[in-house]
C-alpha cells in the first residue's frame, strides 16, 4: 500500500511546473581527468560543496544515503558498527572508495573492505559516485561502482570554520578547521571529535553501546613553478566502540573494538605542452584490537603502500589519451591461535590506457583496457567502452559496457583461521557490466528526469565452501543483478524543490543458491519459501527502494526539508540462533525532518529529527535500526 501511495505522489509531482536552468557540470572520476558531464557515458552522481555544507548529518554514509539514488546502505546497529555500501545490488566488496585519488581498503578485513562508517563529512569538498564496472580505470573490485571523495583545500586568504552538534543518547560532535592560500601554496586542517552513549546494536537487549571517534584531515599544496606542483594529504582516525554479541546467551559486556588508522599520500604534478603527468606515493596502516565475549584480545593489522603514475596527452580539444601504472604492496597480520600471529603479503602490478574521443559532433566515446597481475592469482584483463549521444535540448543517451574482476582478499588466499586454503587455488572473480540511460531537462516544465537500466554478472564468486569448509570459488556459480534506477527533480523556482528516486533491483545470489544442495553440515541453500525473487536475492538488497526529498524555503533565513524513505523486504543470513536458515526482513517506511535558520552572517542553526514516527525496523537481521533521534547544531564560518 505504501508503495502505491508514493508512486501516486510521484505522478502528481512530476506533472507540475518549473525548475532552474541547467548549469554545466565538470566531473573528474569518469575518466580520471576533468570533462563535461554531458560527454560522460557512465552514470555519475555529483554531490557538491553546497549540498555537503548544508547537510545536518555528521557522517559520510548518512549523507550518501540521503543524496544518492540506487545506493543501499545497511549497518549492524548504531554508530561505529560495521556499515555496508551496496551499489547496483552487489555486496559492498564489489565497490571501491577513493579519497583524494588514494584507494581505501583494509587488508586485515576478511574481504578487503574499507570500513566507511567513521568518515565525517565536514572535511569533504566534493563527492563523485561512478556506477557500473570501472575496473579498466580503477582496477580490483571496481565492479558495482566507485566513490571518489575530494577533501577541502585552502581558500584564498585565511579562514576558520566550526560546527557543534548535540543529539539524543548524549551524542556530541565538534568540528573545527583552518585553511588558507596564496599564489604559491594552500593548506587545510580539519579535526572532528565525536562521542555518543549509543543504542543497543542488537534489538534483543537494552544495553547501550558507546562509540568515540577522533579524526584529523590535513592537506598542503605548493606550486614549485607554473608547471610543477606538489600535494600532500594526511588522515588520522582513532575510534573505540562497544558491540553486542550476536549469539544469544553469551555475555557481551566485554565486546569492544579499539581502532587506529592512518593514510598519507604525496603527489607531484607536471604539465608540459600537451602532456600532464602525476606521480604518486601513498601509505596506509590500520590496527584493530578486538576483545570478545571471553575477554580475549586479538589485534588485526593491515598495511598498504602504492606507487602510481597517471599520464594524459591531449591531441586536441576532442581527443585525448589517459594512461598509467600502479603498484600495490599490501600486508596483513592475523591472530591464528592465542598469542600466535601470521603475516602474509601480496602485490598487484597494473597498467592501463583509456582513449577519450569525439567521433562526431554529438557523440562522445571512450575505450580502454587494463592488465593487473596478482602475485598469487595471476593476470586479469579488463576492458570498458562508453558512449554519450547529445540529443540537444539538454538531453542525452548514455551507455557503458565493461568487464571487471575481484582478486581474493588476503584472508581468503593467505590460509588464515578457518579458511585453511591453498591461496594459489583461488582465482579472481570475473564480471561483466552493461547499462544504458536517458537524461533530460524539460524546459517547459523545468523538470530534470533520468532513467537507467543496468545488468551485471559475476562469475565464480568466492565464498565459504559448504563442502570443504574453506574459502573457495563456487564452481559454476553466478551472481546476477539487473534493474532500473529512476530519478526526477522539480521546483517552483521560488520556494519549493522536490526530488524523487526509485530503484528496482532483481538480484540473484549464485554464491549461495548455486552451491551443492546439501553441505557437509546437512544444511541446504536458498530453500523454496514462496517469496519469489526475494528467496534467492543478494542479502540485504531490497527489490524496491524509494526516496523523496522535499525542500521548502520559508523565507530568506529559514528553510526546511522532509525526507521520505521506503525500503522493501530483504533476505538476510540466519545465524546459529536460526539454525543457519535464511530470514526475510520486513519492509519499512521512514520520515525525517530537517531545518536550518541563518542567525546572521556566518552563523547557521540546524535542527533535525530522524525516524520521526519512531519506526522499529531492521536493515540487518537482529540489529537495531535508528530510533527517533533529535539533533541540534550550530555552524560557524569566519
Amino acid at each position: 500500500m505504501m508503495l502505491k501511495v508514493i508512486l501516486f505522489l510521484y505522478l502528481i509531482l512530476s506533472s507540475a511546473v518549473a525548475f532552474s536552468k541547467e548549469i554545466p557540470v565538470i566531473v573528474i572520476s569518469a575518466g580520471k581527468t576533468p570533462q563535461s558531464y554531458s560527454s560522460v557515458g557512465s552514470q555519475v552522481t555529483v554531490i557538491d560543496a553546497e549540498t555537503i555544507e548544508n547537510s545536518s548529518e555528521s557522517f559520510l554514509t548518512d549523507l550518501l544515503n540521503n543524496e544518492v539514488q540506487g545506493m543501499n546502505i545497511f549497518s549492524l546497529g548504531g554508530r561505529g558498527t560495521n556499515t555496508g555500501i551496496q551499489m547496483r545490488g552487489l555486496p559492498k566488496r564489489y565497490s571501491t572508495i577513493y579519497i583524494d585519488g588514494v584507494k581505501m581498503y583494509d587488508p586485515s578485513t576478511p574481504d578487503n573492505s574499507f570500513y566507511a562508517q567513521g568518515l565525517f563529512k565536514d572535511s569533504i569538498d566534493r563527492i563523485e559516485i561512478l556506477k557500473g564496472s570501472q575496473s579498466s580505470l580503477y582496477g580490483n573490485s571496481a565492479v558495482g561502482g566507485t566513490i571518489n571523495i575530494f577533501t577541502k583545500k585552502g581558500r584564498l586568504g585565511k579562514h576558520q570554520d566550526a560546527a557543534v552538534r548535540y543529539g539524543e543518547n548524549n551524542s556530541q560532535d565538534v568540528f573545527y578547521s583552518i585553511d588558507g592560500a596564496n599564489e604559491k601554496q594552500n593548506y587545510f586542517v580539519g579535526f572532528n571529535y565525536y562521542k555518543t552513549d549509543g543504542i543497543s546494536a542488537m534489538n534483543n537487549d537494552s544495553e547501550k553501546d558507546p562509540y568515540k571517534n577522533n579524526s584529523l584531515t590535513a592537506n598542503y599544496g605548493y606550486a614549485i613553478s607554473e608547471n610543477n606542483t606538489i600535494e600532500n594529504y594526511l588522515t588520522l582516525k582513532e575510534s573505540y566502540f562497544k558491540y553486542d554479541e550476536p549469539t544469544a546467551g553469551r555475555d557481551d559486556t566485554n565486546n569492544s573494538s579499539d581502532n587506529f588508522e592512518a593514510h598519507y599520500s604525496f603527489k607531484f604534478k607536471n604539465t608540459h605542452n600537451n602532456f600532464k603527468n602525476t606521480f604518486g606515493l601513498s601509505k596506509s596502516g590500520t590496527s584493530r584490537m578486538v576483545t570478545n565475549y571471553k575477554n580475549e584480545e586479538n589485534t588485526y593489522e593491515g598495511f598498504k603502500n602504492m606507487l602510481t603514475y597517471l599520464g594524459e596527452y591531449n591531441f586536441n580539444l576532442n581527443n585525448k589519451i589517459i594512461y598509467g601504472a600502479d603498484i600495490e604492496f599490501f600486508k596483513a597480520k592475523y591472530p591464528t591461535d592465542p598469542g600466535v600471529y601470521k603475516t602474509h603479503d601480496e602485490e598487484i602490478h597494473s597498467q592501463y590506457v583509456d582513449y577519450q574521443f569525439r567521433p562526431y559532433e554529438n557523440i562522445y566515446a571512450t575505450i580502454g583496457g587494463r592488465n593487473d597481475r596478482h602475485t598469487l592469482s595471476g593476470d586479469e584483463q579488463s576492458y570498458r567502452i562508453t558512449g554519450a549521444y547529445d540529443l540537444g535540448n539538454n538531453s542525452k543517451i548514455r551507455s557503458s559496457y565493461g568487464t571487471g574482476f575481484l582478486f581474493p582478499a588476503i584472508y581468503e588466499s593467505g590460509e588464515y583461521a578457518w579458511t585453511n586454503q591453498n591461496g594459489e587455488s583461488i582465482h579472481a572473480e570475473k564480471t561483466t557490466s552493461f547499462d544504458i540511460g536517458y537524461e533530460t531537462y524539460i524546459n517547459s516544465l523545468d523538470l530534470n528526469f533520468n532513467i537507467t537500466y543496468f545488468d551485471i554478472l559475476v562469475e565464480d564468486p568466492i565464498m565459504g565452501s559448504n563442502t570443504t569448509g574453506g574459502q573457495d570459488n563456487v564452481p559454476g556459480a553466478e551472481n546476477k543483478s539487473k534493474g532500473i534506477e529512476l530519478g526526477t527533480n522539480w521546483t517552483d523556482k521560488k520556494k519549493l524543490n522536490i526530488g524523487f528516486n526509485y530503484t528496482l533491483t532483481k538480484s540473484y545470489s549464485g554464491m549461495d543458491c548455486d552451491k551443492p544442495e546439501k553441505d557437509k553440515f546437512g544444511y541446504t541453500s536458498c530453500l523454496d519459501s514462496g517469496d519469489g525473487w526475494l528467496e534467492s536475492a543478494m542479502v540485504r538488497v531490497p527489490i524496491h527502494a524509494l526516496s523523496s526529498k522535499i525542500n521548502y524555503q520559508f523565507d530568506k533565513d529559514l528553510d526546511g526539508s522532509l525526507m521520505l524513505t521506503y525500503k522493501g523486504r530483504t533476505r538476510d543470513y540466519g545465524g546459529t540462533d536460526y539454525s543457519f536458515n535464511d530470514q526475510i526482513l520486513e519492509d519499512y517506511f521512514l520520515v525525517d525532518l530537517k531545518s536550518s535558520y541563518k542567525l546572521f552572517k556566518g552563523y547557521n542553526l540546524d535542527f533535525s529529527v530522524k525516524n520521526l514516527f519512531d519506526k522499529n525496523y531492521e536493515n540487518s537481521l537482529d540489529y537495531s535500526g535508528t530510533p527517533r533521534t533529535m539533533n541540534i547544531g550550530l555552524r560557524i564560518a569566519y
